[in-house]
């Protein structure tokens, strides 16, 4: 990301800083579906139900999975109902189920290949089918292909296959929204298609208008970055210079508040793990205090549960942002303090 905003900087580097980038994020989803596997397990999983729109959840799937579709010109034909139809679900999770089923009919179809989505209902069920005409999957494999550490075929995905981990999280996530996934495919090189069946609900009122947002805040923010890791802070400080902020550091928790309460920063990005002190007890401490303008506090953390994200905003955080943090979701919360 920082190669890539950079000026002047060479074709060559450019296209390595994407490698990276795509690989960094590659290794960031074995990761959560390593994690999510081990939660799921454990019961550690808690969903957030709610009432859901298929389209629009299928929308926010596909926006993370359409530039990969895209780089390898492969096509998608999207097939929805005329009327809307509604799920109840967890939008996070089944976002999550959507991408996985979607992303792996990707990654199992060669260059070029087709891909189709059809959404339907059949009785009390939402039905979502997403088909290809990639590799296919082998008759002695198909039984198994939702138990862990289950892998497809090789040939085509070498260079980014799985751990055979995702599909076992999607029928367990499934699972507890009451619903069920299949598998079918007529063998090697004969494409596959994965059927997922969810309990129907009326769909959720239309959002009303947003509001015609506020410019945004051009001028550069007093910064401080609280993080012990020394290259993280250091790579936060030059990303957040770059946007024209003026950006101070501190490695510990008592050196960060000392900062802090010396007065003159607008914009705390703090994360939760610091020794001497954590990130929780520093905003609190910060919030006793009493000093005013109170800064905007950001955390950073590499836990994203319901729970860790309730005990931030407990302790005093405004943001709470999940490493590996998002550049361009951190520079808007930023921008936007005022």
């Amino acid at each position: 990301m920082l190669l890539e905003r950079a000026a002047n900087t060479a074709p060559q580097l450019l296209n390595l800083s994407k490698v990276i980038r795509r690989q960094v994020d590659h290794m960031a989803c074995l990761l959560d579906d390593l994690l999510d596997a081990a939660r799921i397990s454990s019961g550690k999983i808690t969903l957030h139900l709610e009432p859901l729109a298929v389209a629009a959840t299928l929308d926010q799937a596909l926006e993370t999975v359409l530039p990969r579709i895209g780089e390898r010109a492969q096509e998608l034909k999207l097939e929805l109902p005329p009327r809307e139809l509604g799920v109840r679900g967890d939008r996070v999770r089944l976002v999550q189920v959507l991408a996985n089923l979607i992303g792996n009919a990707s990654k199992y179809t060669a260059d070029g290949g087709r891909i189709a989505l059809a959404v339907g209902r059949e009785g009390e069920d939402i039905l979502v089918a997403v088909s290809d005409n990639g590799s296919g999957i082998a008759p002695d494999v198909l039984p198994h292909i939702f138990d862990l550490f289950t892998q497809g075929p090789r040939s085509l995905a070498r260079s980014e296959g799985g751990l055979g981990v995702g599909l076992n999280v999607v029928r367990n996530l499934v699972a507890m929204h009451g619903g069920s996934i299949a598998a079918d495919s007529a063998g090697i090189g004969q494409g596959s298609c994965f059927v997922l069946r969810l309990p129907a609900c009326d769909p959720p009122a239309p959002p009303a208008p947003a509001p015609v947002p506020a410019a945004p805040v051009s001028a550069g923010r007093r910064v401080l970055v609280v993080e012990d890791n020394r290259d993280a802070c250091d790579t936060l400080k030059i990303f957040l210079d770059m946007a024209g902020h003026e950006v101070a550091t501190a490695h510990d928790g008592p050196a960060g508040l000392a900062a802090l309460l010396a007065g003159g920063v607008e914009v705390v990005v703090c994360d939760i793990g610091l020794p001497g002190m954590d990130g929780l007890e520093v905003v609190r401490r910060l919030r006793a205090s009493g000093m005013a303008p109170q800064p905007l506090a950001i955390g950073l953390s590499g836990y994203g549960q319901a729970e860790d994200h309730a005990r931030a905003v407990a302790a005093g955080f405004d943001h709470y942002l999940v490493k590996p943090v998002d550049p361009n979701a951190l520079l808007a919360l930023v921008a936007a303090s005022v």
